[in-house]
C-alpha cells in the first residue's frame, strides 16, 4: 500500500493481542517509507469522593500508572526499533477521544489497532472502537489478534447511485477510488486474492409487483435488466479506473472477482464475506459529507455487526469530526 505516509498504531499495556496490530503497522510504515508512532491511552484516574482530582494523591496515583504504561509501551516496541525508527507516546484521557485529538493535532492518515473485543459477540455498538469508526477524520483499521500476516482473500465493497444529487456522486466516487486503492495495493502486497462486491436493488420493484400497480411480468423483468445493467456498468468502471492505476503488470497479478449481487447490502455484504471466507473487509462507513457529527449509516453499522474478521474503515473526502481539539 503506497498511500499511508504517518501511521498511528494504538496499543494496550496488559493486551498481548495487540502484537498483529502493531506488526501490520511496522510492515506498513516501512514498506511506504512512513512515519510511525505507537501509542497506549490511559484514563484518567480520580481518587474518589471527596477528594480533588489534582490533589497531591491523584497526581501521585496517575503518575504511577503512567510510568508502569510507559514502560510497557517501550518494551513492546523495542523489538521493532532495528526495523525503522519509531515514536512512542503516552496518551491520558478517554480512550477514543485522544486518539482522534492525536490523530487531528499531527495529521495521521491511517489508524491501526486491535478490536476490543476479540469474540466480537457483544459487537462494537457504543465502545471505543465503534466511536472511532463513526468520528475518526482518517481510515481505521481493526486488525484482529487472530489475522494472518498476510491476508489471503480480501473483501472491498463499494456502492454506486446515479440517482444521488451531484456532489454526493462525486463523493461517493472518491469514496470508491480509495477503497478501491487500498484494497488492490493491499492484495497486491500480501498476494491476497481480491473480490469487490457492489450490492444493488431496483427501487420500486415490489410496487410494481403489487396489486395496485398490475404491470405486466415482462416489463417488470426489462426494469430490473435496466437497473442491473447501469450497475454493472458502474461497477466495471469502478474496477477499470482501479486497474489503470495499478498498470497492466499489477493485474495481470490481480484478476479481482467482482460480485454484483441483487439484494440489500447490509445482508449480502456479511453472507458474501463468509461465503467466501474473507479475512479482510475494505468499506465505507460515511455517505454523507461536510456534516459534522455525522455519523455513519444503520448499513454499515449494520454490516460491521455481522461479520468477524478484519475491518479497514474509510471516510469520504470532507468527512468532518465532531471531536474538537482542547486548549
Amino acid at each position: 500500500m503506497n498511500r499511508f505516509k504517518n501511521i498511528l498504531c494504538i496499543i494496550e499495556k496488559n493486551r498481548e493481542s495487540c502484537c498483529r496490530a502493531l506488526e501490520r503497522a511496522v510492515s506498513l510504515a516501512k514498506n511506504n517509507q512512513a512515519n510511525l508512532t505507537v501509542v497506549d491511552v490511559v484514563d484518567k484516574m480520580t481518587v474518589g469522593i471527596g477528594m480533588p482530582d489534582a490533589g497531591p494523591i491523584s497526581i501521585d496515583l496517575q503518575a504511577t500508572i503512567n510510568q508502569a504504561h510507559q514502560l510497557a509501551l517501550e518494551k513492546r516496541v523495542a523489538p521493532f526499533r532495528k526495523q525503522l525508527a519509531i515514536q512512542t507516546k503516552l496518551l491520558v484521557g478517554t480512550p477514543f477521544l485522544e486518539i482522534i485529538r492525536e490523530v487531528l493535532k499531527n495529521n495521521y492518515d491511517l489508524v491501526v489497532k486491535t478490536p476490543l473485543r476479540q469474540s466480537w459477540v457483544d459487537r462494537l455498538l457504543c465502545s471505543d472502537d465503534m466511536h472511532l469508526l463513526r468520528k475518526c477524520p482518517c481510515p481505521v483499521w481493526l486488525i484482529k489478534s487472530q489475522a494472518p500476516k498476510s491476508y489471503k482473500r480480501i473483501l472491498a465493497a463499494i456502492d454506486t447511485e446515479e440517482d444521488k444529487p451531484d456532489d454526493e456522486q462525486v463523493s461517493e466516487h472518491a469514496l470508491n477510488k480509495q477503497i478501491l486503492d487500498m484494497a488492490g495495493s493491499l492484495a497486491l502486497s500480501d498476494f491476497a486474492e481480491l473480490n469487490i462486491v457492489h450490492v444493488w436493488h431496483p427501487i420500486g420493484e415490489s410496487a410494481l409487483r403489487g396489486a395496485f400497480m398490475n404491470t405486466e411480468e415482462e416489463k417488470i423483468t426489462a426494469y430490473v435488466e435496466q437497473v442491473r445493467g447501469q450497475h454493472a456498468k458502474a461497477l466495471d468502471q469502478n474496477v477499470k479506473e482501479m486497474v489503470d492505476q495499478l498498470g497492466d503488470s499489477a493485474t495481470d497479478f490481480l484478476k479481482p472477482k467482482k460480485h454484483l449481487i441483487k439484494g440489500w447490502p447490509s445482508k449480502e455484504i456479511p453472507l458474501l464475506a463468509k461465503e467466501i471466507d474473507a479475512e479482510l473487509v475494505i468499506m465505507g462507513t460515511v455517505g454523507r459529507t461536510g456534516i459534522p457529527g455525522f455519523i455513519m449509516g444503520n448499513t454499515a453499522e449494520t454490516i460491521l455487526n455481522q461479520i468477524d474478521c478484519s475491518v479497514l474503515a474509510v471516510k469520504p473526502p470532507g468527512f468532518v469530526t465532531p471531536v474538537q481539539l482542547v486548549d
